[in-house]
C-alpha cells in the first residue's frame, strides 16, 4: 500500500490588531506625519508603534554641551505629543512580514497594516569604538549624541584645565552632519572666552569637513580661525579612558595604520546605521538602509510601505529640516496610494543643517540633491550670523515642538542661488 502525505497549506499568522496606517517610529518622523495625515483625513485608522516614554529634541543637545540650554528643555512624555485619535504600541518592531502586511513585535505579537510607514530613527553603534561604552561618562570621554552625556560635556568644559581635546566624526552617516563639528567650535569659543589655551584637534572618517563643497569651504575658515587642526580619513577605533589614550585608524596606500593620541578630553560621534530589522526583513539596501525612491519616498518593493528620516536610502543629510519637507510628500503619497491614484508628491533633498560656529553665530547650510545651494533667505549662507543663532536657541525649538510635531505643515521657501565664488568675511 502506497502511504501518501496530505498537503498544507502555508499558514499564515493571523494579525493581533489591524490598521489602515501603521508607523514605525515615534521620534520626529513618526510623528511629524502621524499628526499630517491626522490633520488630512481626521477618521483615517492609525496606530504608532514605539516603546520610548521619553521623546526628544536632539538638535538642542550639541547647545546643552555648551551650557546654553537645560536638559529638561529638550524632553517630553511620547504619549503627550501623539495627534489625538491614534493608537499608541509600547513595543519594540523586530520585524516586517512585508508579504503579509505585518509588523511583528518583541513580545511576539503582529499588527496588520494597509500601508506602513517606517520612520524608526538611526541607531548608535557605541560598542563598534573598543572600550568606549565603559568610559563613556568619565575620564574625559563624552558625547553630545545622548541626553545623558551632553550635561557632562559641558562639565568638562567648565573644569577644563588645559591639554588636548579631541574631537571625532566617523565615516558612516550620522545623524546632524554638523553636529560633531558644533561641539568643537562651541568648545573653542568657550576655551577663547576665558583665554584658555588648548591643543584642539577634529579627526574625521570622512575626506572633508562638509560633504558640500560651497559649505565646506567656509567651515574650513572657522576651524582655522579657531587653530583647530584637521585630520582627515582617520576614524576612531578604540578609547582606553583611565589612559587617556584614543586610537585611530586610516589607510595609508593600501596599508591600515593605527595611531594611538594622548586626550584630556575627548568627544565622540559613534558610527551609526539603520535598525537592524530593515535588513533583516529585506527591506534594505546594500548598506541597510530603508530601500526607497529618493523623490516618492515610496519602498522599491513593497509599494504599501513609504519611509521618512533617518533609517532611509535618500542621498540627503539626516537632519530634523529634511523630515519637516519629507513628511508633507509620505502623507500625500500615502493617502494617494489608498486612494489608488497616482504618486505626485516629491521630495527634492532638501536638508538644513545650522552649523553652530560660536555661542552666538550659526552658519545655516541649506541644500538639496546634488549639493545644490537653496537658501531660504538670499543672504549668503556661508557667513556665520547672530540672527541665525537666535533661530538655533529660541525659534527652531519653539517651531519643532508647535508646527512640525502638530503636522502643521508650512510650504517650503528654500530656492536655488548662486553666490560667488570668493569666500566672503568669516567671522566665528
Amino acid at each position: 500500500m502506497t502511504q501518501t502525505t496530505e498537503q498544507h497549506p502555508l499558514h499564515i499568522a493571523t494579525p493581533d490588531s489591524r490598521h489602515a496606517v501603521v508607523i514605525v517610529g515615534a521620534g520626529t518622523a513618526g510623528i511629524a506625519v502621524a499628526a499630517q495625515l491626522k490633520r488630512a483625513r481626521p477618521d483615517l485608522d492609525i496606530a504608532i508603534i514605539d516603546p520610548a516614554e521619553q521623546h526628544y529634541y536632539q538638535p538642542a543637545w550639541t547647545l546643552v554641551g555648551a551650557g546654553l540650554f537645560k536638559p529638561e528643555q529638550t524632553r517630553r512624555a511620547t504619549r503627550t505629543l501623539l495627534p489625538s485619535g491614534i493608537a499608541h504600541i509600547a513595543q519594540a518592531v523586530t520585524h516586517i512580514d512585508a508579504d503579509n502586511r505585518q509588523a511583528v513585535l518583541a513580545d511576539g505579537r503582529r499588527i496588520g497594516y494597509q500601508a506602513l510607514v517606517i520612520a524608526a530613527g538611526i541607531h548608535l553603534d557605541w560598542d563598534k569604538i573598543a572600550g568606549l561604552s565603559e568610559t563613556l561618562g568619565q575620564n574625559g570621554v563624552t558625547s553630545n549624541y545622548r541626553y545623558d552625556l551632553a550635561p557632562y560635556t559641558w562639565e568638562l568644559l567648565r573644569n577644563f584645565k588645559g591639554g588636548t581635546a579631541l574631537f571625532t566624526q566617523p565615516a558612516t552617516a550620522v545623524k546632524c552632519p554638523g553636529a560633531p563639528q558644533k561641539a568643537l567650535y562651541l568648545a573653542a569659543d568657550h576655551l577663547r572666552r576665558r583665554q584658555q589655551t588648548a591643543e584642539l584637534h577634529f579627526y574625521t572618517g570622512t575626506g572633508a569637513l562638509f560633504g558640500v563643497p560651497f559649505y565646506a569651504r567656509a567651515l574650513e575658515q572657522v576651524i582655522a580661525h579657531y587653530k583647530a587642526q584637521p585630520h582627515f580619513g582617520r576614524h576612531l577605533v578604540a578609547v582606553d579612558g583611565p589612559a587617556h589614550i584614543a586610537t585611530f585608524e586610516a589607510t595609508v596606500e593600501g596599508q591600515t595604520q593605527r595611531e594611538d593620541v594622548h586626550f584630556d578630553l575627548l568627544h565622540v560621534v559613534p558610527p551609526q546605521s539603520a535598525p537592524a530589522f530593515i535588513r533583516e526583513s529585506g527591506l534594505g539596501d546594500g548598506g541597510g538602509w530603508l530601500d526607497i525612491d529618493k523623490h516618492t519616498l515610496q519602498h522599491a518593493r513593497h509599494a504599501d510601505i513609504f519611509g521618512l528620516g533617518d533609517a532611509t536610502s535618500t542621498p540627503n543629510s539626516k537632519t530634523a529640516a529634511a523630515i519637516k519637507e519629507q513628511a508633507p510628500v509620505v502623507a500625500a503619497n500615502l493617502l494617494a496610494k489608498l486612494d489608488g491614484k497616482p504618486l505626485t508628491a516629491a521630495y527634492d533633498g532638501y536638508a538644513g543643517c545650522p552649523v553652530t560656529t560660536s555661542a552666538e553665530r550659526v552658519l545655516l547650510a541649506e541644500f538639496t540633491y546634488g549639493g545644490v545651494i537653496t537658501p531660504t533667505l538670499s543672504l549668503d549662507p556661508r557667513v556665520p550670523r547672530r540672527r541665525y543663532g537666535w533661530l538655533k536657541k529660541f525659534y527652531f525649538p519653539f517651531y519643532y515642538w508647535n508646527i512640525l510635531l502638530k503636522g502643521r505643515n508650512r510650504p517650503a521657501q528654500h530656492t536655488p542661488r548662486t553666490y560667488p565664488d570668493t569666500l566672503p568675511t568669516i567671522q566665528p
